[in-house]
């Protein structure tokens, strides 16, 4: 049997309750004796009343900040700290200058290609300067650079600006960790400090033989998947190139064609380094949780087969991320079409997408990060975007409350835990749930802010 074919029938499982098709549930199929797959309906508490979030997606693409991507998009006054909610208007513009004066560049596709900016934790904290945010240009050789301050491409960034007045941005969402990528994404499964930067890969995962950051790891504290698993709550990790990684047997697969970087590993290829619960051995290759984006794709084309909770990564080249020949308009591209597809498959009035960034990659951003968490104590980085669409977000709305990665924990123990938030005893206890950007008239019960 084919992986893809395997991970769809692992996300079969019986039906724990139903929300009434009425109120929004997705279809499900017969579940006769020919084995068909069934869409599973999940208790949440959003299904008290009103429409149900029966699916959370979350998209994850890399390395930009708030600024860079909306500081265009938002006309209000830099530092005037708006209270309205009503689009652009309600969200601070990025100031014409950094402050020691530097002007942004450009985020062309030619210049997004050729400029990754040094973004470990030394270099973020040192050009955030304790809350001035004024040495992102200037700071020491090797970190500071006058193209660390920049604005995406308008001509390129506008279709998530098109999908922002559609639904909710929030502008107060922080890097949960200032520094590189993949201690950020453990946020995503921990809501906690796991390592520093790229400190560590996963030890044994599929494709380690193609990842060049850095030395193996495993950890073995809960993360939200297991609570998940625990509950019997399907959920799962759509990887894009995830497949083609396995099928290489320990070698690196053939890379796209339209993958310009030169060598068949990273952006070009699956990078299990990006995938948090790869860290773990609950959760490591595990067919019934990590998955291709094959698999996602084929649930929404067949209305049958979405876990109530998903998260998605595309390849390195899709992802946004700066540097090595990567185009932002891909990303951007890439992002926008899938949640073109989300929202007219048959899941579209029964599931939350959320398109948030891993971290902020080192661009600059002039709002001052919260103080370090008093949970692990890491300094928080620079802004990142985080966008809600659906039918449960608000619309044309900008939200100011303070929120992290580890608010999209919270929100999901809240929704299919029992409303029992803080399970992990992490920064889930703590931090904002995701309330304010989604819409109480839509969820049929007001989601927390806090």
């Amino acid at each position: 049997m084919r992986l893809r074919e395997f991970a769809l029938l692992g996300l079969v499982v019986p039906a724990l309750a139903a929300c009434s098709s009425a109120a929004g549930g997705s279809p499900s199929g017969d579940g006769g004796a020919d084995g068909g797959d069934v869409t599973i309906h999940v208790p949440a508490a959003t299904c008290d009343g009103g429409m149900c979030i029966e699916h959370l997606i979350v998209i994850v693409q890399e390395n930009h900040t708030f600024d860079d991507h909306f500081g265009a998009y938002c006309t209000a006054r830099p530092g005037s700290n708006p209270t309205c909610n009503d689009g652009p208007a309600c969200c601070e513009a990025m100031p014409p200058t950094d402050p020691k004066g530097t002007k942004p560049t450009v985020l062309t596709d030619a210049e997004h290609a050729a400029f990754d900016p040094n973004h470990t934790q030394a270099c973020e904290l040192s050009e955030i300067d304790d809350g001035k945010m004024d040495m992102f240009a200037s700071a020491a050789v090797g970190c500071g650079d006058a193209r660390n301050v920049a604005v995406a491409d308008p001509s390129i960034i506008k279709p998530l600006w098109d999908l922002a007045a559609e639904g909710a941005l929030a502008d107060r969402y922080f890097q949960p960790i200032a520094g590189q990528s993949s201690s950020n994404d453990m946020y995503l499964a921990r809501a906690s400090y796991v390592f520093t930067d790229n400190d560590d890969a996963p030890e044994g995962a599929v494709g380690m033989t193609c990842d060049v950051e850095s030395m193996g790891a495993q950890y073995t504290d809960k993360t939200i998947g297991d609570l998940l698993t625990a509950a019997s709550v399907p959920w799962a990790w759509f990887a894009d190139g995830y497949d083609a990684m396995v099928a290489a047997k320990g070698a690196c697969p053939a890379k796209p064609a339209d993958c310009h970087f030169t060598l068949p590993f990273y952006p070009c290829a699956f990078d299990p380094s990006d995938v948090p619960f790869e860290y773990y051995p609950s959760t490591r290759d595990n067919p019934a949780t990590m998955k291709d984006l094959s698999a996602l794709e084929a649930a929404l084309q067949g209305g049958s087969g979405l876990p109530a909770v998903s998260f998605v990564k595309a390849l390195g080249y899709k992802s946004e991320h700066p540097g090595v020949d990567i185009a932002l308009s891909a990303g951007v591209d890439w992002a926008v079409g899938l949640i073109g597809r989300v929202e007219a498959s048959a899941y579209g009035s029964s599931t939350l997408v959320l398109l948030t960034y891993d971290e902020g990659g080192g661009y600059f951003d002039h709002v001052p990060p919260p103080p370090a968490s008093a949970v692990d104590g890491k300094p928080y980085g620079t802004r990142i975007p985080l966008l809600a669409f659906g039918p449960f977000a608000r619309k044309n709305h900008v939200s100011h409350v303070t929120m992290e990665h580890s608010s999209i924990v919270k929100f999901i123990e809240w929704n299919w835990l029992g409303q029992k938030t803080g399970q992990l005893g992490t920064r889930d206890a703590v931090v904002n749930n995701l309330g304010s950007v989604l819409d109480p008239a839509a969820t049929g019960v007001a989601v927390p802010e806090n």
